[in-house]
């Protein structure tokens, strides 16, 4: 090993989006990668942007297990995840290997079953996950900061070494990612919660507007593309995701659909006595819900937000950035929109609540239009 990085030498298997952007990491903090991929132009593509070094899978199960190679990185779809987990562990028998798969109970499972007859693999392998990606795939996306102030999990098991757990843990630190540790269980159950079904409900929102006509959809606004925009996700993976999870992604679709019917009840009986209760109460339920997502400073902060209306023109929004940071205000969050049809730009600015009237009676004073405030 390194005094920089707890692992030297490094095998990435599987050069997609996580693949790469590995290497790419890696390798900028000085350890020295290689690529293993089905496609060969795939890891060659990954190799070309900087990721590591291409090694043929007929190498890679032979001659190159003779080097030190120190860490095995399974970033191959979840299909075939657990598979390749069990190669590495037996083609690798002096490397640890973790995975960067979305679900973790199918690859402890098959890791388990291998410990019968060969108990050292489990102490050699320890499931991971980074809560990072795009929504489009493939090392031609990949980023070099993609895992930067992202959460990582780490899913030991009981027979996991402490060593193996802490090294792990100081190589996502290098890629500038923040560990959490769960269990297996643990991790499938948050993922489900704050990832799969989001993915579902998204996709099944979009679904929604195929029939929409072009009128419709060009009154779209910012909320209609946040609630959207993952269902462009790579639609074959989130297949594979949610059929390994799909156990406990189940029970949430259903507590999901029973909240939707309370509030289509409400809506069927809209002019019924007590209806505007059971509709306002399902509404305060799901603002509830969103004030428990943690922000910058965690889920007990409550912020303001700011709409200032800004040209489409270049330098408007720098200016206006600038001007923030001249009233020293600091900017917790920020989001851009477009006005369809119109040259003008609508800038949200997430605030502390103890400075959003100061900063709206500053901003226009400097001449900005403030379009609103909503907390």
């Amino acid at each position: 090993m390194s005094d920089t990085v707890a692992f030297s030498r490094v095998h990435i298997v599987g050069t997609g989006l996580l693949g790469t952007s590995i290497g790419l990491g890696l390798v900028n903090a000085g350890t020295t990668v290689t690529l293993e991929d089905q496609s060969p132009s795939r890891a060659a593509l990954a190799a070309e942007y900087g990721a590591g070094t291409v090694v043929t899978p007929s190498v890679a199960h032979a001659e190159h297990r003779s080097v030190d190679v120190e860490l095995v990185v399974v970033a191959t779809p979840p299909d075939v995840t657990p598979d390749t987990v069990l190669a590495a562990l037996q083609a690798y028998p002096q490397a640890a290997v973790i995975d960067v798969a979305s679900v973790k109970g199918m690859i402890v499972e098959r890791v388990a079953a291998l410990s019968e007859s060969d108990p050292g693999v489990a102490k050699r392998f320890v499931g991971t996950h980074p809560m990072a990606g795009r929504e489009r795939g493939g090392p031609t996306n990949a980023r070099v900061d993609l895992f930067t102030g992202r959460p990582w999990v780490i899913t030991p098991v009981p027979e996991t070494p402490g060593e193996l757990v802490a090294a792990v843990a100081s190589l996502i630190r290098t890629l500038g990612a923040t560990v959490h540790t769960m269990s297996p269980d643990e991790h499938d159950q948050a993922v489900a919660v704050v990832s799969h079904l989001p993915q579902l409900v998204s996709s099944a929102l979009a679904h929604q507007l195929e029939g929409a006509s072009v009128d419709a959809l060009a009154l779209s606004g910012q909320g209609l593309r946040d609630m959207t925009r993952i269902a462009a996700g790579d639609h074959e993976l989130w297949s594979q995701i949610l059929r390994h999870n799909a156990h406990t992604v189940l029970p949430l679709l259903t507590q999901f659909r029973q909240g939707v019917q309370v509030l289509e009840d409400a809506l069927q009986a809209a002019w019924s006595e007590g209806s505007t209760r059971s509709l306002a109460e399902g509404l305060h339920a799901g603002a509830r819900g969103a004030g428990q997502i943690p922000g910058k400073h965690g889920g007990s902060s409550r912020f303001a937000t700011l709409v200032v209306v800004i040209d489409d023109r270049p330098g408007q929004l720098a200016t206006l950035l600038a001007d923030v940071g001249a009233l020293e205000v600091n900017l917790e969050d920020m989001s851009l929109e477009h006005s369809p049809g119109a040259p003008v730009g609508f800038v949200e600015l997430s605030v502390t609540q103890d400075v959003v009237e100061r900063l709206a009676a500053d901003l226009s004073a400097r001449g900005w239009p403030v379009a609103g405030e909503s907390q």
